[in-house]
């Protein structure tokens, strides 16, 4: 508690360096722009200057979006209908309203929003599978990071701390939120004060300890798809929850991709899977590779790896799928496939039993139904009598050269985490507000049972900025 009459050193403080942060403090910083008395904002950083900017630093950051930059409009209700019902439909709603004002605001910042090709079909525009070239920043999350970061470090009124750890929120005696207990890279602590603390340094997933506390055994052989989520050590929901701050989404859940096994390359994901088959370290297959576009496969894939087949896959396929345009871009490794002119060939390259592949891919290949193989769409084309069956794509694995990468699965996010209102401000579990603190980004919670893609990065753009509008309304009211 604190009940100190001096007046607060900051304005705003943002905890965390990732978009959420940097919108929020970006945000707040313009929307005071001009104020008799300049604003001041502080923005915490664990991490060094050079390693700044958590997940989004490393992320490619897909975007859900349609060609007029707006939300795909099948989101909110494909987040209902995975969860079940239980995820926050309004919630879902403001992502979608806010969607296109908010990517003008990193634009203005000199965020190139590019629209480029993909070599097979997703479900970001009305859930109907096409081939329309998905969006991404040019230069991937890396773009926000250093974009927004340098407008901060040129504004006067923001000081960034970097090798900062977030320790404790500090209250007043009425339970206003004032200020944070900071550890430097000293090792001291320091209080600093504020009249707003916005809790944006992601989930717990860099954090094994809470992993296995919510996520379950085996957590330890979760790892992180990208260096800097190791600094997501779940301080936002540690401390939240010491001031009586409600949760949301899936405690147990986690979003998991499929990561090539050979390389230390962060988001080295294996998104272009669909055309081949998937086999464990038994050499057997465990999973329908074909059931729907890759954008709502990847996930389930990477965490079936993890929870049921001791992190060891193989991804085979053949000319069929190295035909395919483009296909070497869903490959995001920086190193290529292993090739071979024969099964047997691969497998020794691979490292696994010929013989066991050599029979699996021929019982696959007797199980594969009439029909046209076509990547761009569901195609329908089947196994028959297969176990577990390929719904779609299934095309024989006969014609040479074959390729294989060993795939392991990593962590990207968690879904559990801080429950907030509209606003961003975290609520207690009976809705009410807590005074003088807001969360946004993955540092909050949201998913149940399944992540529907490329929407983590606009969510956390979205409510930086709605926490830092309504926390500057309290302050200039």
């Amino acid at each position: 508690m604190s009940g100190s009459n001096t007046p607060p050193q900051y304005d705003l403080i943002v905890i965390g360096f990732g978009a959420a942060g940097l919108s929020a403090a970006l945000s707040f910083a313009e929307t005071t722009e001009g104020c008799e008395t300049p604003t001041r904002i502080a923005v915490l950083e664990r991490a060094t200057k050079e390693e700044r900017g958590g997940a989004t630093r490393w992320t490619g950051a897909f975007l859900r979006i349609t060609q007029d930059k707006r939300l795909d409009t099948d989101w909110a209700e494909h987040v209902g209908r995975v969860s079940g019902g239980l995820a926050d439909t309004e919630y879902c709603r403001t992502v979608e309203r806010e969607t296109r004002q908010t990517l003008e605001f990193v634009e203005k910042h000199g965020v190139e929003i590019a629209f480029e090709d993909f070599p097979l079909p997703h479900t970001f525009d009305g859930g109907t599978p096409s081939m329309a070239p998905p969006a991404s920043p040019r230069g991937g999350g890396a773009s926000i990071v250093e974009h927004l970061g340098t407008a901060l470090e040129n504004d006067p009124r923001v000081d960034i701390r970097y090798e900062t750890e977030a320790l404790r929120l500090s209250t007043t005696e009425n339970g206003v939120v004032d200020g944070v207990l900071v550890r430097t890279s000293d090792g001291q602590t320091q209080r600093l004060t504020g009249r707003a603390v916005v809790l944006a340094c992601g989930g717990f997933e860099g954090n094994t300890e809470m992993l296995t506390r919510y996520v379950g055994d085996k957590a330890c052989d979760l790892p992180l798809i990208a260096p800097g989520i190791a600094n997501n050590r779940g301080d936002a929901l540690r401390m939240a929850l010491e001031l009586g701050a409600d949760t949301a989404g899936q405690f147990d859940g986690i979003h998991a991709e499929p990561v090539d096994r050979r390389t230390q390359k962060a988001d080295s994901v294996l998104y272009g899977f669909s055309t081949g088959i998937f086999v464990n370290g038994r050499m057997q297959r465990f999973f329908d590779e074909g059931r729907d576009t890759w954008d709502n496969t990847f996930e389930h894939v990477g965490y079936e790896i993890w929870k049921n087949q001791e992190q060891e896959a193989y991804w085979i396929a053949d000319a069929k799928t190295l035909a395919i345009p483009g296909i070497m871009n869903s490959l995001l490794s920086d190193v290529p496939p292993e090739q071979a002119d024969s099964l047997e060939e691969l497998a020794e390259k691979l490292g696994v039993d010929g013989e066991s592949l050599e029979k699996t891919v021929a019982e696959f290949n007797a199980a594969v139904g009439p029909g046209e193989f076509d990547p761009t769409r569901l195609d329908g084309k089947s196994t028959v009598g297969a176990t577990p069956q390929k719904s779609n794509w299934a095309t024989p694995l006969d014609t040479a050269p074959f390729i294989g990468v060993p795939v392991t699965a990593a962590v990207c996010f968690t879904y559990g985490g801080i429950r907030t209102d509209l606003d961003g401000r975290v609520v207690t579990p009976s809705g009410t507000a807590i005074p003088g603190l807001y969360a946004a980004g993955e540092a909050t919670g949201l998913f149940y049972h399944a992540y529907p893609p490329a929407t983590s990065v606009l969510r956390s753009l979205i409510f930086g900025r709605l926490a830092a509008h309504h926390a500057a309304a309290q302050q200039t009211a």
